[in-house]
């Protein structure tokens, strides 16, 4: 079963040392599993530009589309057998101490 991993920092939480953030353990962990297939950082909130179209308008608004604390840094896809995995995977990344990370399940047809 495929997951979506979203990579959540919280702005709140101070961290002494940036190399506990340093996710290549758990990339190479996960890729040596199988289990992740693919995965990347993205650019910060400021630079996010949010898409709507209402009544056939156009509207752009800078940021993501909700005043939080926490945002997306990036995202992971994963496959494995079942959402306990997916969990377990989820819970081994460096940001689920610092931040958080949602699991999302991929329709399955």
């Amino acid at each position: 079963m495929k997951y979506l991993l979203l990579i959540c920092t919280d702005d709140s939480v101070t961290i002494d040392d940036p190399a506990e953030l340093d996710a290549q353990a758990w990339v190479d962990e996960m890729d040596g599993r199988g289990a992740r297939l693919m995965g990347d950082r993205v650019r910060p909130a400021e630079d996010v530009t949010t898409v709507r179209v209402r009544e056939g308008s156009l509207l752009l608004t800078d940021g993501p589309f909700a005043d939080s604390k926490e945002h997306m840094a990036g995202f992971d896809v994963i496959d494995c057998a079942d959402l306990d995995e997916a969990v377990e995977i989820a819970s081994k990344h460096p940001m689920a101490r610092f931040g958080m990370v949602e699991v999302w399940p991929f329709w399955t047809e």
